[in-house]
């Protein structure tokens, strides 16, 4: 997201205990059949994503900063997002800066490590996202990318459900530099957990170029040299209109997509929802197969935050009664 926030001291100490709760709490039942018993190991087939030898559209839905929300991610939410939303992925969104990742490795990689073993528990497809953005040029978290994603895919490389998020959305920076880092990148990736699918940031806060003036033609002239990837494309639905939705429509043609960031308001995550616009790209996604999911899974004020503020001190989480606009609108489709 396009936005800093402040430390906030009192959601750390309670994402310490969500994170110590979710990690040592009892597998809960998931019910059967779980999206990943479904569909097994991902691939990208052509331009699309592919489980059990056909294409699959993901549904689901992105944390917030885990420095900041972590509390939100607790085993009471958890089983909402898998049963009751019925969703079928989670993004872990672990910023770099911001209070995140580049202050305290071991302890940010080890509450990914949780939730995604959270996420296994409950038969959804997690993605790891690397949530770079400010600096907006990827390469000046290069040798950190290369650390964490050695040490996650090590980690992970038995589970057929985990994707790899290598950068959130570059911004102020030419598809080129862009490109190269993701070249360094996936194969330290692919050294650990050969058969992954990788999932690359494009320019413009992963607009496809489109928020600098460019398009797709960019990557379709110079694509990332590596199979099994697909390329993300992010939009806010009052801002981004027609450009961007023309954008996406015949990019999908183009290039293997994954829209991993989106929300019904304003490039801020605030503001009025603009839920027509959003649903014209909700189905344009269906009809192209492209998998999604929504910002953000917190209680956090702005608008983009699906649930009411104060829900995460002790849910519930289930139904619509916790739920801003926003978060009932996407409740619904999810489903």
């Amino acid at each position: 997201m396009r936005w800093q926030n402040s430390l906030r001291t009192a959601a750390l100490a309670a994402m310490l205990v969500a994170v110590g709760a979710v990690a040592d709490a009892a597998p809960p039942a998931a019910p059967e059949p779980t999206p990943v018993a479904v569909n097994g190991k991902l691939s990208v087939c052509g331009n699309t994503l592919c489980g059990s030898g056909a294409p699959v559209q993901l549904r689901g839905m992105s944390t917030h900063g885990l420095q900041w929300y972590g509390q939100c991610v607790n085993d009471e939410s958890l089983d909402a997002l898998a049963h009751d939303w019925q969703a079928d992925v989670l993004r872990i969104s672990m910023y770099v800066q911001e209070g995140g990742y580049e202050e305290d490795p071991e302890r940010f990689t080890a509450m990914v490590n949780q939730y995604v073993e959270a996420a296994t528990r409950r038969g959804m497809y997690a993605i790891i996202d690397w949530h770079m953005l400010d600096p907006g040029d990827p390469n000046y978290n290069l040798e950190r990318a290369r650390t964490f994603f050695t040490e996650v895919a090590r980690t992970h490389r038995d589970k057929p459900n985990v994707l790899y998020e290598v950068a959130n959305e570059p911004n102020g920076v030419e598809w080129p530099a862009i490109k190269s880092y993701a070249e360094q990148v996936i194969p330290v990736i692919r050294a650990q957990d050969p058969d992954s699918v990788v999932l690359v940031g494009t320019r413009a806060w992963s607009s496809l170029g489109v928020s600098d003036g460019a398009d797709e033609q960019e990557i379709v002239d110079n694509p990332v040299d590596a199979g099994n990837i697909l390329y993300t494309f992010h939009f806010y639905a009052a801002s981004h209109g027609e450009d961007h939705l023309r954008t996406l429509s015949r990019a999908a043609d183009r290039l293997p997509l994954f829209v991993t960031e989106f929300g019904t308001q304003e490039a801020s995550g605030d503001g009025g929802d603009d839920f027509a616009m959003a649903q014209r790209y909700l189905d344009l996604m269906a009809e192209k197969n492209i998998s999604w999911t929504n910002w953000n899974f917190s209680d956090d004020h702005r608008s983009g935050a699906v649930f009411e503020e104060g829900t995460c001190d002790s849910g519930p989480y289930t139904g619509t009664e916790p739920l801003k606009p926003a978060g009932v609108w996407v409740r619904e489709r999810v489903r």
